[in-house]
């Protein structure tokens, strides 16, 4: 892979199409070391580039459910 690679964009199969969703784009973890994540609904606008390793932390956090608040 390139540096100038292109995120390519995807929003998870849970989202559910509510709106209330984010994109990530998890091509550029090997590459670049980050996952870029962005508002779904306003794609044009910021994106927050999570490390590839904090990225996956809070994904399997996710997945055990010791994320509640």
């Amino acid at each position: 892979m390139t540096r100038t690679e292109s995120p390519r964009w995807f929003t998870s199969s849970y989202s559910g199409g509510g709106g209330q969703c984010i994109e990530v784009a998890t091509n550029l973890a090997a590459s670049r070391g980050v996952v870029p994540v962005r508002d779904s609904k306003t794609p044009a606008g910021p994106v927050l580039n999570v490390p590839a390793g904090a990225f996956a932390t809070f994904v399997a956090g996710a997945k055990s459910g010791s994320l509640h608040s």
